[in-house]
């Protein structure tokens, strides 16, 4: 056990490492949310009415944090299909380290990339106009949990970097199951304006019930359609750790087995 966890360790000082060898990697990878924040509260924030105090920039933070953390499947798909390509998942085969280490070394690598990309979106926010009115505990929680989903989501992009091999191929795959998570979602408008039949899909997404606790601990009003009075609407907070314990017991398993499959080829 020590061993696993010190071998852990390594590989997420590697992770980090990479960011001081490659700052451009945390510099781009801070100034795409960044961007979307600007450009949903500037471009669509007049044209949407959500009804709440404070207008569209309290009600696209919390959507724009939990887009942001989904989206670390992404990099972790990327990053593990690039070491796939360069060989080295077969150099860590030949050290004398634990091999599910290796992966979980690298989610914990990515998830300490989104402590500094979150933190730099909270300021963009506060210089925006979005102002929680919750406590600043609830605030730090709803932070924390923005940190596990971003680790839990990490998981699958686990398995699709260790299943497609390719970069160019991994890009592709991550964004056919981000996009319409985040999107089709209350991440960044209401869904009581969308056909009732996609309300149901929509709030019963995992990014849609963890955008609404999100909120809920940032200290807004959430607003549901077709489910609304269902267990997720009045309960997105544990509907959200339902879903991430969900998401790590499936994934993490299947990521190990693929990670040890693959360094055995």
């Amino acid at each position: 056990m020590i061993n696993f966890i010190s071998d852990a360790a390594v590989i997420t000082k590697r992770q980090l490492q990479q960011l001081t060898r490659v700052p451009e990697l945390l510099l781009f990878s801070t100034i795409q949310p960044i961007m979307f924040v600007l450009l949903f509260r500037y471009v669509f924030g007049g044209s949407i009415d959500t009804g709440q105090p404070g207008g569209y920039v309290q009600l696209l933070m919390p959507g724009i944090f939990v887009q942001t953390v989904a989206f670390t499947l992404a990099g972790t798909a990327v990053g593990l299909a690039a070491d796939m390509q360069k060989g080295l998942i077969d150099r860590f085969r030949s050290l004398p380290i634990s091999r599910s280490a290796v992966v979980i070394g690298r989610t914990l690598g990515d998830g300490a990339l989104n402590i500094v990309v979150l933190a730099a979106m909270g300021i963009t926010g506060f210089v925006v106009g979005w102002r929680p009115t919750s406590s600043v505990f609830e605030v730090i929680l709803g932070f924390i949990f923005l940190l596990v989903f971003g680790f839990a989501m990490s998981w699958i992009g686990v398995l699709i970097g260790l299943s497609v091999r390719e970069e160019r191929v991994a890009t592709n795959a991550t964004f056919i199951v981000v996009f319409p998570l985040t999107f089709l979602s209350n991440a960044f408008a209401p869904t009581t304006g969308m056909p009732r039949p996609l309300q149901y899909v929509a709030e019963w997404n995992p990014v849609s019930t963890m955008v609404a606790g999100c909120r809920e601990l940032f200290g807004l009003e959430n607003q549901f359609g077709a489910t609304a009075g269902s267990f997720p609407s009045e309960n997105p907070l544990q509907m959200s750790v339902i879903y991430m314990i969900l998401i790590m017991a499936i994934f993490i398993p299947l990521s190990i087995r693929k990670y040890n499959n693959a360094a055995k080829k």
